[in-house]
């Protein structure tokens, strides 16, 4: 099954066929006052500047985050996308909680965007459904409901098949337009967080082929070392059948270890990609 987004000139798939979709999480204020600040006053230099960053890393894909307190997160969402979009042709990841500023990105963005995101709560499906079909866009939905996060990957498929109930049969998105979260939570609060989070991730793939996104930096938070935690989890992921991440484009060992899985796992024919990554790194 393949998930399909569009700027204005380029595409990406991904795919469990596919290379693993790196998503860029630079541009977000969140643990970053002083980028928040600068938003805030109208400065967004800083956007340009990890946009840039990103793309040399190697993102496939960049997760655009305005929410900013004391802010409209609406129009500075919908400024923030149009800047992006003027530095780079990478499709985005349009990410608010707020319907509004979804709406707002929705409408300014050019192409098939990613939408970050839906839950399997009765009213924000009915919320945020719409905005999706009407856009034509993707959508993440996160395998949690108005009972919080789900203990079981059991309890999280079954949430899984309710979200993929509604968006197809209710509002005609797409089967392939849903990536679905499985929830990575952090190893410092539970040491089997992660157990949880792959067997939950197979249990999708064997029971929907759909394709699944998440937050690679959320089963080291509060660990030291952290980068190296995400490391070690994203191949362990994708060969469960985890497709894509929201993660840290900028942290080599990161992006390298995705590359990797590719190639072990048969997504990088011949190792072409991994050869020319190489290459890149030695010049």
């Amino acid at each position: 099954m393949h998930t399909v987004l569009r700027s204005r000139t380029r595409e990406v798939v991904i795919g469990h066929d596919r290379p693993f979709c790196v998503i860029g999480e630079r541009i977000n204020p969140t643990g970053r006052a002083k980028f928040a600040e600068a938003l805030r006053a109208g400065d967004l230099s800083q956007v340009v500047v990890d946009v840039e960053r990103q793309v040399a890393a190697g993102a496939h894909v960049l997760d655009v985050n305005a929410g900013v307190p004391l802010t409209d997160e609406a129009e500075l969402l919908a400024a923030v996308i149009k800047l992006v979009q003027e530095h780079t042709d990478l499709p985005l990841c349009i990410d608010s909680s707020v319907v509004e500023a979804l709406s707002a990105g929705l409408a300014v963005y050019q192409g098939k965007a990613l939408v970050n995101s839906v839950t399997g709560e009765d009213d924000r499906l009915a919320e945020i459904l719409p905005l999706v079909k009407r856009h034509g866009a993707a959508v993440v939905a996160l395998a949690n409901d108005e009972t919080g996060i789900p203990e079981t990957a059991e309890q999280r498929l079954e949430i899984t098949g309710k979200i993929v109930r509604v968006a197809v049969e209710e509002y005609g998105i797409p089967v392939e337009d849903i990536v679905i979260d499985p929830l990575a939570m952090t190893v410092g609060a539970d040491t089997d967080a992660v157990n949880t989070t792959l067997e939950t991730i197979r249990a999708i793939r064997e029971a929907y082929g759909l394709n699944m996104c998440l937050g690679a930096s959320n089963v080291s938070f509060g660990l030291p070392d952290r980068h190296a935690l995400s490391a070690a989890f994203l191949p362990m992921a994708a060969a469960a059948g985890l497709t894509s991440a929201i993660m840290n484009a900028l942290a080599p060992e990161c992006v390298t270890a995705a590359r990797a899985a590719d190639l072990l796992l048969g997504n990088d024919p011949w190792g072409a990609a991994w050869i020319a990554a190489y290459r890149a790194r030695r010049t």
